[in-house]
């Protein structure tokens, strides 16, 4: 029997800006190809009309939809502002590319709670239900706030919090009225979650997501499973020691619920581009059973 495997990319793009200071989406596409065939790509800092370190404003969603043909764009907008003319808005969050059929899409506001006078910027949750040869699947992608812990840990909380609604809604379905939006959605409880959540393995916060405070309500790290005597490798720092003097780490990660955990088949990081400050990662899942 032919298995069957799902791919999933995360990556930080830095709207295109390598650690050489060259800005290309189209180098981005190609590391991405180059990696792998996806299925589902998840992108995170991604812009439309945002003013971008060589000068020019793009519309990025746009351009990485025209360069991945055959995958469905969905943009979750942090920031949305007016631009400072009135002319436009300027939009800045995550993008997933779906080549498989969706069939539920929910964007979900992270908290920003007070924390002192720091740099900081609206932060959100992208997340699709796709249709994959195993069956269905929960995808959900974030960015969260890097200057300040308790925000990040409050971030944190909110995924939990999802993870949480979306158990009890399969133990106590509602009432579906077909044919209106009352209508009941594809939406499991089996899931990824992946992005660049500015936290290390030491932190509260990935404490958080990966040790359980309620039955079943908890994430594992894939690379753990796929990896288990080697140390993470690393997401950030390899060729910018600008943004990050500390050097290589890793703050980007892929989170599986638990019934997932047999079905990875590989972790894997691309150490060799410097398309971006980060680094692209991927995750492979096959033959995997929703409950």
């Amino acid at each position: 029997m032919t298995p069957k495997v799902t791919r999933i990319i995360s990556w930080n793009i830095q709207n295109g800006l390598g650690a050489d200071g060259l800005l290309s989406l189209k180098r981005i596409a190609k590391t991405l190809c180059q990696m792998g065939d996806a299925d589902i790509i998840c992108l995170q800092e991604v812009s439309i009309n945002m003013v971008l370190p060589d000068g020019s404003k793009e519309n990025q969603v746009e351009a990485l939809s025209d360069l991945f043909f055959g995958y469905t764009p969905f943009f979750g907008v942090a920031l949305d502002r007016l631009s400072k003319d009135g002319q436009q808005r300027e939009q800045f969050g995550n993008l997933i590319l779906s080549r498989l059929p969706v069939h539920s899409v929910f964007h979900h506001p992270l908290p920003q709670n007070a924390d002192g006078h720091i740099k900081q910027m609206p932060r959100q949750l992208t997340e699709v239900t796709v249709q994959t040869a195993s069956g269905m699947l929960r995808v959900m992608t974030t960015h969260l706030e890097f200057h300040s812990a308790a925000q990040r840990l409050a971030q944190s909380r909110r995924i939990m919090t999802i993870q949480t609604e979306m158990l009890d809604l399969e133990q106590d379905p509602p009432l579906a009225v077909e044919s209106t939006p009352y209508s009941q959605l594809a939406r499991p409880s089996s899931c990824v979650v992946c992005g660049d959540f500015n936290f290390l393995t030491d932190s509260a916060e990935y404490q958080l997501l990966t040790a359980a405070k309620v039955a079943d309500c908890n994430f594992i790290d894939a690379w753990t499973l796929a990896r288990p005597t080697e140390p993470h490798a690393p997401t950030c720092g390899i060729y910018d020691g600008d943004q990050w003097p500390q050097g290589a780490h890793c703050r980007d990660f892929m989170f599986i619920t638990p019934d997932l955990a047999e079905s990875v088949n590989g972790v894997s990081v691309d150490i060799v581009t410097n398309a971006s400050d980060h680094q692209p990662v991927m995750l492979e899942l096959q033959n995997f059973l929703i409950h």
